[in-house]
């Protein structure tokens, strides 16, 4: 989303909102006045990234919803930067999540007609800066000699791949690239092939008895991975605006006296980017399998189940994104079923 950076998906944890002062705002341009930025300016914010995407053109739209979602991390710190008409030109928003370590991601946007006037870098140089001190904030908060008060703390961003600028930028300010995260699709106009697995495992349809079970999967699996956290049920919970139930599935072992989830895959239907796109796919939101049956094909399996689902309700292909700790890595499951790797993006980290 080059120049809008720090983009995702994934919503955060849900909470109270606490709307903090943003602190010193010496370091960000004078050509705009900046005040801070709220739930109350949630449409004017989508409309300042509606007209970036407008000309960034990248093959999605993101909605008023999902910039909602931009406000649900229990703490965050924002600015917005307008013109002398009251016009919205900039933004940037810090937000803390406390996940065993702490991160503090990034999200910012400077408007199309106001860019190369380095408004971008001072606001970066001051999300920065704020993070830090949200941090601060964070540790001190928490009880003395606990896991809170001395947990690593990262603040955390993400570009396009060919965003070189960006990159720069963030590394004059110390930050170093850490993971790497592929956009991938296959056409659903080829053959979906057939999956063998383990006479115990079925891929059965998503269902609100398992629901809880997926959580813990989802848990289980990335424990331990740079940026995971735990997820309550309130967490798994939010943001399911686009999630589509008919289009995912878990997997389940009937090995034993009780039925246990193995694996599960939750799809989500991206109307909004249809049109940048100029076709209709369906989208592999979470993916996850326990350790213990991995290389029995429940990925593959649940895959081209959703797979199947999607050709049968007119998608045209069928897209997914990973996430990887190097620039080539963890691409082969899906190249395997007939993906082919698209855009890239990179996450970028201080440690602090």
């Amino acid at each position: 989303m080059a120049p809008v950076y720090g983009s995702s998906r994934r919503p955060g944890p849900s909470g109270p909102w606490s709307i903090l002062r943003p602190g010193p705002r010496s370091a960000l341009s004078p050509q705009l006045l900046w005040a801070p930025l709220s739930p109350l300016d949630n449409t004017e914010l989508a409309a300042l990234i509606a007209r970036a995407e407008a000309v960034d053109d990248p093959p999605y739209r993101t909605t008023e919803q999902e910039t909602a979602e931009y406000f649900v991390d229990p703490t965050y710190s924002g600015v917005a930067g307008r013109d002398g008409e009251g016009v919205m030109r900039a933004f940037g928003l810090v937000r803390i999540r406390p996940a065993g370590e702490v991160y503090a991601s990034m999200s910012g946007v400077v408007d199309p007609q106001w860019r190369h006037r380095g408004i971008g870098g001072a606001l970066l140089h001051w999300q920065t800066e704020r993070a830090r001190h949200l941090i601060g904030a964070e540790r001190a908060g928490a009880a003395p000699g606990s896991v809170a008060a001395t947990a690593p703390a990262h603040v955390v961003t993400t570009v396009l791949e060919e965003d070189e600028r960006m990159q720069e930028h963030l590394r004059d300010l110390g930050f170093s690239a850490r993971r790497w995260y592929r956009e991938v699709r296959r056409s659903l106009a080829d053959a979906v092939p057939e999956v063998d697995i383990d006479g115990f495992l079925t891929i059965e349809p998503w269902s609100q008895d398992y629901d809880d079970a997926a959580r813990r999967v989802h848990n289980q699996s990335l424990a331990g991975g740079f940026g995971s956290f735990t997820m309550s049920r309130e967490d798994w919970n939010a943001g399911r605006t686009y999630f589509v139930p008919q289009w995912s599935f878990i997997a389940v072992d009937r090995s034993g006296d009780r039925a246990r989830v193995a694996g599960y895959l939750r799809s989500a239907r991206y109307e909004q980017d249809w049109e940048a796109l100029g076709w209709r796919e369906g989208y592999t939101d979470m993916l996850g399998v326990l350790a213990d049956y991995g290389g029995r094909g429940v990925a593959p399996a649940l895959l081209t189940a959703a797979m199947r689902a999607y050709q049968r309700d007119g998608m045209e292909f069928a897209a997914a994104g990973v996430d990887s700790d190097s620039p080539t890595g963890a691409v082969d499951l899906y190249r395997e079923l007939g993906y082919a790797p698209t855009q890239g993006s990179i996450l970028y980290a201080l440690d602090v």
